[in-house]
């Protein structure tokens, strides 16, 4: 791994998370990570997935919200919803990005340092934008 965090993939939030992750696909030429592809029947129960390129690249994945204020751009009455997720090589690592971005100016959001699977931090950029610092 680098010494900076890598760009995984841009995170978007979507009240029908399916349904936003199959206009993107479509739009794109991308595939679903293995696993998150629709159902052959039943409910489609997704509230996160992934999205990849030809390379098998994430690109962009879909995090299902209950409610979601559409956008106003170009107006800031309602700013965009969306935010970058940042990998990053082991623990050890994660908690030295953290206190860097710190120093730049991040504020801490939130702390899973403690979850085996998926060790993150959510923290916000100076103007307030989320973003996650996670192992994988």
């Amino acid at each position: 791994m680098p010494n900076h965090p890598v760009l995984m993939h841009t995170a978007l939030d979507a009240t029908d998370c399916r349904g936003l992750a199959e206009f993107y696909r479509q739009l794109l030429g991308l595939h679903y990570r293995p696993g998150d592809e629709p159902p052959e029947s039943g409910p489609d129960e997704a509230d996160w997935l992934v999205l990849m390129d030809d390379d098998d690249h994430r690109v962009l994945a879909f995090n299902q919200v209950s409610e979601l204020a559409r956008p106003t751009w170009p107006t800031d009455e309602v700013p965009k919803q969306m935010h970058h997720d940042y990998l990053v090589a082991d623990v050890d690592e994660l908690r030295r990005q953290r206190r860097y971005a710190e120093e730049l100016g991040a504020t801490l959001l939130f702390d899973r340092t403690d979850e085996e699977d998926e060790p993150l931090y959510v923290l916000a950029d100076p103007a307030g934008h989320p973003f996650c610092l996670l192992v994988q």
